[in-house]
């Protein structure tokens, strides 16, 4: 209930002070969710730490499952979960089929022409996540003839490591598949991911290590994605997020799911 006081407290003062444009706009999911009750949330079930379905008890897990409803219950709304992944979330907040994407979207300037970003909550590189006593050692090692490394399909990772790569080739992995399949079948030599999943990865599986570059690579910053052109409801949610940055909601929920050192400034 105080998260939702403070929101709705100073939203007032925010939306009375927007631009020209924004004060004539008259329709916002806002007004939609606030008056139905209900708020859809566009979700992937298999990104570790952040959204991710938990085998043993089939409930969704994560830090922006705990995110989302703290969401919920600032809008006094029902939480309603829609699956989706990154090769097809664009779409999914295009087509109203949810309200927001919340599952740790990185920021890119490609997807920014198709959504619109909150700002930003937490913020990551890349990793490099191999078997024990592998041919890979280093990540020097990574960039040679012959090696296979995977990436999540539709990832801000894809396209960064398909350039970065000169000798190694890129394996793209779709849903319902995994990185950690085809690493552990020896169908690859590696996988790229972010903090998130190396470090739920070395937890789970007792023959990864991960291997971090020596400087580091593609920092990129976590947002929320909505549709575009609706200014109201992207106010709302980056008052959400500067809120809970205030308030500490979002460092417990990161400690929680062990992400504090990416948490955002």
């Amino acid at each position: 209930m105080k998260l939702m006081r403070t929101i709705l407290a100073v939203g007032l003062v925010i939306m009375a002070g927007c631009s020209i444009s924004s004060a004539q706009q008259t329709q916002s999911r806002l007004f939609e969710i606030t008056k139905n009750r209900k708020l859809k949330v566009c979700t992937f079930s298999g990104y570790f730490a952040i959204s991710f379905r938990n085998p043993q008890t089939q409930q969704l897990e994560g830090i922006d499952v705990d995110l989302a409803q703290a969401l919920a219950r600032s809008l006094d709304a029902d939480l309603q979960f829609v699956e989706t992944n990154f090769g097809t979330f664009i779409a999914d907040v295009q087509t109203n089929k949810c309200d927001i994407a919340m599952f740790g979207i990185g920021v890119t300037l490609k997807r920014a022409q198709a959504v619109e970003f909150s700002r930003p909550y937490l913020q990551t590189g890349v990793y490099a996540v191999v078997r024990k006593g592998g041919s890979i050692k280093n990540w020097e090692d990574l960039d040679k003839d012959g090696v296979s490394v995977a990436v999540t399909l539709g990832s801000y990772i894809e396209p960064f490591m398909k350039s970065y790569l000169k000798h190694a080739k890129v394996v793209s992995i779709a849903p319902p598949a995994t990185r950690e399949q085809e690493l552990m079948a020896r169908h690859v030599d590696a996988e790229i991911v972010d903090y998130p999943t190396a470090q739920k990865v070395q937890s789970d599986f007792d023959w990864a290590e991960a291997i971090e570059p020596p400087t580091k690579l593609l920092a990129t910053p976590f947002a929320y994605a909505i549709a575009p052109g609706d200014q109201i409801w992207l106010n709302y949610i980056n008052l959400f997020v500067d809120t809970i940055k205030r308030d500490g909601t979002l460092e417990a929920a990161a400690r929680k799911n062990r992400l504090g050192p990416i948490v955002a400034p």
